[in-house]
């Protein structure tokens, strides 16, 4: 099959939806002429202005403005003072809720993300992407770039594709990392994959 650029109308649904949904699609990113690519596999939803660990909570801001929509809209953050974290819009325009990617499968230009992530030549395909700040920057993925990019269009640098491939299993989790609504199940991990990070 060949793949195909997942449409606005995809992201129009509640974040556990979407989420579960989003398992097993195809990160591109295009980058000096290259394609960096991988597969979701592990996923955390955030519900919007009613969820205490979400962005959103607080309210519309300039910050969080992309988590209002439209849906299909890539928002990222920096944490720690060291990593930037990559999301999604999802639900209709002008509600919040977005899924947060917190690990890939490595797919195309492995080379250049150990690059990225300056490891040596042949590190291990899960020191590459699993984790929501270790897939960043081996996508070279940064707030100043790629926030408020639209990732429905088969035209940008950052874009999530559909190749036919179908999940088994998908395990769910309380949400990792957080100290607000962490025993909410809202992680989505593809059943058995070795790329999650984390506790699987």
């Amino acid at each position: 099959m060949k793949s195909i650029v997942l449409p606005q109308t995809f992201y129009e649904h509640a974040p556990d939806i979407v989420g579960r949904a989003l398992l097993g699609k195809v990160i591109v990113r295009e980058r000096d002429g290259q394609r960096l690519t991988g597969r979701i596999v592990e996923v955390e939803a955030y519900f919007g202005i009613q969820d205490p660990a979400a962005h959103a909570y607080v309210g519309r801001t300039q910050r969080n403005a992309v988590l209002f929509g439209p849906p299909g809209v890539a928002y990222v953050y920096f944490i720690y003072g060291m990593y930037y974290c990559l999301n999604v819009s999802c639900e209709p325009d002008g509600l919040a809720g977005c899924i947060l990617i917190r690990a890939l499968e490595p797919l195309e230009g492995l080379e250049t993300m150990a690059q990225l992530r300056k490891l040596p030549p042949g590190a291990k395909p899960k020191l590459l992407t699993s984790g929501p700040g270790r897939l960043c920057q081996a996508l070279d993925i940064t707030r100043a770039a790629h926030n408020g990019l639209d990732v429905t269009d088969a035209s940008s640098c950052l874009r999530i594709e559909d190749d036919g491939y179908r999940v088994g299993g998908i395990q769910v989790t309380p949400r990792i990392g957080i100290r607000h609504a962490a025993d909410l199940q809202a992680r989505y991990i593809i059943e058995g994959n070795k790329f999650v990070s984390g506790n699987k």
